[in-house]
């Protein structure tokens, strides 16, 4: 595939009355554009996804917005510390993700440059929670892909996690949204099991896709999912 010429935008969005780092990429080339909205995994930021998947959207005629999650990247928030060991703060910033993510996607279907029509989110590890809630309740979003991604771990904690985010009750909601799982064999963050879990449980259509690698996919993911959403999209190659 030849290079393609991408506009990059990095600036600070007002997403639901806060302030959030974002990087918003375009392909340098005749709108409108499908857009999607990529969502970091945890301990990472922005710029990850964006300098990956981003880049890979952007040459298939694709944009794509990458944003800070609460407690990530360059963001400032107010007593950021004393919520990382804070359960209820821990909660309340879950809450301020998904409500980010949902403004996020409102923003993108109000630019001139994007096809509203044409909407989708990717989510990476944590991530890909906040982007199957996000996408289970905002019809908006018309596909989902989930990167090492899936169901909650067994332990004495997750049925009341899942009181707060169930990945399986999102993934059964996309009602004939395409999804697509990408992931490692090797994965030890979010074993195999927990993501063929997911997988099982998720509505038609549906791919899973995997990788020799662990939780960190290799750059074959990222092109790999731009080629299945520009397919899925029905997007002109001319």
């Amino acid at each position: 595939m030849s290079p393609v010429r991408v506009r990059r935008g990095t600036s600070i969005l007002d997403l639901a009355g806060a302030k959030v780092p974002s990087i918003f990429l375009r392909p340098d080339t005749a709108p409108p554009f499908p857009g999607l909205l990529l969502l970091h995994g945890y301990s990472s930021s922005k710029e990850r996804l964006a300098g990956t998947m981003g880049l890979a959207l952007a040459a298939r005629g694709i944009a794509s917005l990458a944003i800070d999650l609460p407690l990530h990247g360059s963001r400032e928030d107010a007593l950021m510390e004393e919520a990382r060991s804070d359960p209820l703060g821990l909660v309340k910033h879950w809450n301020m993700a998904l409500t980010e993510a949902k403004a996020a996607i409102a923003w993108l279907g109000e630019q001139e440059e994007i096809d509203s029509r044409k909407l989708g989110i990717s989510g990476y590890s944590l991530g890909s929670y906040i982007a199957l809630q996000t996408a289970a309740a905002d019809e908006r979003v018309r596909l989902v892909i989930v990167a090492a991604g899936g169901d909650l771990p067994v332990t004495p904690w997750t049925a009341m996690v899942r009181l707060m985010s169930d990945p399986i009750r999102s993934a059964k909601s996309l009602n004939g949204r395409p999804l697509l799982m990408l992931h490692g064999k090797n994965d030890r963050t979010i074993r195999p099991d927990q993501a063929q879990r997911l997988f099982d449980a998720a509505s038609q259509p549906k791919e899973l896709r995997w990788y020799e690698s662990g939780h960190v996919l290799p750059t074959a993911a990222a092109d790999d999912a731009a080629s299945w959403l520009l397919e899925k999209l029905v997007i002109s190659r001319a």
